[in-house]
């Protein structure tokens, strides 16, 4: 386990790389769920996504040797992207493993920025990939298994402890469950009162699953979400999770994209479905706990096309 030295660590090392991101009330947000909403935008980081903290944080870490083999990366799209732009500053070799169904917006931004692809036709046959490539020589980033990744993750907590104002729950998205394991270890140091609740899509529910079966197990992904469709989460993310987190919420796909149209409309930012999916959670949340919650929403990424969400909004018939 992680403690809060390493974020605090982790804060000073990835300084004047990554944007300290606005942390704001969202009065059009405070409307729609009848109580005060604060948002912390990581969709306005460079990369459009957390991600480049702990990909940063890693880099940084490395050795001339390990700098020299070049790095490897499996991902999703937003860990890819953060990955290869950052890696493109430190003149770093990088590789990602994406799966075909990662959004081909993503694929392009990294082949933009210099890194190779390689494609799989699932996220388990990437995770596979990678894993050859890293016994082959190359330095694995990987997304979430990393204690350094972590670190760099949950210095997005320590900025929402020192920039929100009285909060009881913050909301967190979960894939692999990297982000929520840093956000856990800087909140429960800094703002230890406060509740924090997982969020997860419905066919990309490893965290979920690992906490019933008491242990990371592999899971049958059919989530559209492919940002948090992880085939598991590791040892290190479910220690974390189960001993700070107080609950993960699973919500439907069609509940995911719906959150995304009311984001844009009611806190005007274009995020995609691993951050829509915090407000249907945050809706059971404040169901649960009542008018006197006060919320925090970690709005983790905005990767995602005009296209792609006009295409989830019609097949899930949301107008």
């Amino acid at each position: 386990m992680i403690g809060i030295s390493d974020v605090e660590a982790a804060a000073d090392l990835i300084a004047g790389h990554v944007v300290h991101t606005p942390t704001v009330p969202s009065p059009g947000l405070s409307a729609l769920l009848g109580v005060p909403v604060t948002a912390k935008l990581e969709l306005l980081q460079r990369t459009g996504s957390f991600k480049v903290r702990g990909a940063t944080a890693k880099l940084l870490s490395l050795s001339d040797a390990q700098r020299a083999a070049g790095v490897v990366a499996v991902s999703g799209g937003n860990h890819g992207i953060a990955l290869a732009m950052t890696a493109a500053v430190h003149d770093v070799k990088a590789t990602v493993v994406m799966p075909r169904t990662a959004p081909a917006r993503s694929i392009r931004i990294v082949e933009d920025a210099g890194a190779s692809v390689r494609l799989t036709d699932d996220m388990d046959g990437a995770f596979s990939l990678v894993t050859r490539l890293r016994d082959e020589g190359l330095t694995l980033v990987h997304p979430f298994d990393d204690p350094l990744v972590i670190a760099g993750q949950g210095t997005v907590g320590l900025e929402l402890a020192d920039d929100a104002g009285d909060l009881t729950d913050v909301l967190v998205s979960v894939g692999g469950g990297g982000l929520v394991a840093g956000v856990a270890v800087a909140l429960r140091a800094r703002r230890p009162h406060v509740r924090i609740w997982g969020v997860e899509t419905e066919g990309a529910a490893a965290m979920s699953e690992a906490l019933a079966a008491g242990a990371p197990v592999p899971v049958a992904l059919s989530s559209i979400v492919s940002t948090l469709s992880a085939p598991a989460v590791s040892q290190l993310t479910y220690d974390h999770v189960s001993a700070l987190v107080d609950e993960v919420l699973v919500v439907p796909d069609r509940d995911a994209v719906r959150g995304v149209l009311d984001l844009a409309e009611h806190a005007k930012v274009w995020t995609e479905p691993a951050a829509g999916c915090l407000l249907p959670a945050a809706r059971r949340v404040v169901e649960r706990v009542g008018d006197g919650a006060r919320l925090g929403l970690v709005v983790c990424g905005g990767n995602a096309t005009t296209g792609d969400v006009l295409r989830w909004a019609t097949d899930f018939g949301l107008h």
